[in-house]
């Protein structure tokens, strides 16, 4: 091949490159907010409040088992634009990079927010999203309404809502005794 027939391959391989280093910057995050802080991302203005993790929802007649653990994540998203806009569905992403698809199906969660969402101008959805992943800890990517830009809400890894509350026994109760020593 000659020089002058290498300059058109090469230059499609140079703009090649430069369209795959510059495609995907939508979706890229700018920075990672933290749990509970207003995040914008178009139009649609997303607060990530409270999470829990489930080892199981209560249903009738049988519970439903995860894969691995329920984790719900309440939200709310308001719509400051001037049309209707969908929300987009969720996705958690690990330390490691490894993600976790929002569930389609809220059977028995309440408060669920729902699977396909849309919020009125002004209008503000909120409830539980959910998804089925190990315990870990994540960030909460969330879309504008063309799902074409991204933001990530950092979740840290907290067990706060399975802690049941356990009443520690005091020196007055009989069998314990008060002091040790003789």
């Amino acid at each position: 091949m000659s020089h002058l027939e290498a300059r058109p391959v090469l230059a499609a391989m140079i703009a090649a490159l430069f369209l795959s280093a510059c495609g995907g910057k939508s979706q890229e995050s700018s920075r990672i907010y933290p749990l509970g802080d207003k995040v914008q991302v178009g139009h649609l203005i997303y607060t990530a409040h409270e999470t829990q993790w489930l080892t199981q929802i209560q249903q009738d007649p049988t519970p439903r088992i995860p894969q691995d653990r329920f984790f719900l994540i309440r939200i709310t998203a308001v719509n400051s634009g001037g049309g209707v806009a969908a929300v987009p569905n969720m996705v958690i992403e690990n330390d490691q990079g490894k993600t976790y698809e929002e569930l389609s199906n809220g059977d028995g969660v309440p408060q669920w927010v729902g699977y396909l969402r849309e919020v009125r101008p002004a209008d503000t959805i909120q409830g539980y999203v959910v998804f089925d992943a190990p315990a870990a800890h994540y960030k909460l990517r969330v879309m504008d309404e063309t799902n074409e830009k991204a933001e990530l809400i950092d979740i840290p890894l907290s067990f706060n809502s399975e802690t049941p509350g356990v009443q520690l026994p005091t020196t007055d109760e009989p069998n314990i005794k008060k002091d040790i020593r003789h």
